[in-house]
């Protein structure tokens, strides 16, 4: 594992593996480089691509400074481009893809970023959630991890009820609790899941947005209109499960989109 300081002096934790062209893979909500998906998927990358996994801000053996702000972990991902070589493709999960998108709108170096499935769900959600960011505040300062994941997953995500009583059996259990404190930057980064329409405008790099065929209505048609509405994007719909989708479907599909000229 390595270390970079950004700029705000936030100490960010990464690691390099592969050979080729530079990605750097940004994680949603709870993961970390310990826990979630893009461990296998940079394993399959990292036989075309010279791949950057890294800690969020908040995460495994990163910092935090706060207060957080969106700049501040776009800092970080620029932080990384260099560190990678003054430039790099970006690919992000869920609020990482929401971060890709900011970090490109602000002028990050990237030629070509993926995304999958960033949940700007606003104008599908049947009801509206409201100002969540207080209570996940509160619930984080009385230092209830398991409590602050049950609320993000349900309150937040719209998760059914039986998710976190199924998780709660895992072993990712323990990973999600570590990461809980996290939530509060990525409750700031999605904001009231609405479309960044400004952000957009400025992402004027080949986009590809990724959704699986089984995740819920409003993520597979947040996907598309946001490959509308980009003026290089593109959407493609892949085999996968609920807001998931398998690294041996994804990863042709972002080797084949990164490496075309």
């Amino acid at each position: 594992m390595n270390t970079i300081r950004s700029k705000d002096g936030t100490i960010i934790a990464y690691d390099k593996t592969g050979n080729g062209p530079a990605i750097i893979l940004v994680d949603g909500a709870f993961c970390s480089m310990e826990f979630g998906p893009m461990e296998k998927i940079g394993a399959l990358l990292g036989r075309s691509f010279t791949v950057f996994r890294y800690d969020r801000r908040g995460r495994g053996a990163s910092g935090d400074t706060r207060p957080y702000s969106v700049d501040r972990e776009v800092e970080d991902l620029e932080t990384l481009i260099q560190v990678a070589g003054g430039w790099a493709y970006l690919f992000g999960i869920s609020s990482g893809a929401m971060l890709c998108l900011e970090a490109v709108a602000s002028g990050a170096n990237v030629p070509k970023l993926a995304l999958f499935e960033p949940p700007y769900v606003k104008d599908y959600r049947r009801a509206s959630i409201g100002n969540f960011l207080t209570p996940l505040k509160n619930i984080i300062q009385s230092k209830n991890n398991a409590l602050a994941v049950n609320f993000y997953l349900r309150k937040v995500m719209g998760a059914p009820a039986i998710l976190p009583l199924i998780l709660r059996l895992t072993p990712n259990w323990k990973k999600m609790k570590a990461n809980a404190p996290s939530l509060i930057n990525d409750g700031t980064l999605v904001g009231d899941f609405s479309m960044p329409l400004k952000s957009i405008s400025l992402v004027r790099k080949p986009a590809l947005v990724i959704s699986s065929i089984n995740s819920p209505k409003m993520l597979k048609q947040s996907a598309m209109k946001l490959a509308n509405l980009l003026e290089c994007g593109r959407h493609i719909s892949i085999k996968g499960s609920v807001h998931n989708a398998p690294p041996k479907v994804l990863v042709p599909v972002l080797i084949d989109f990164f490496s075309e000229s």
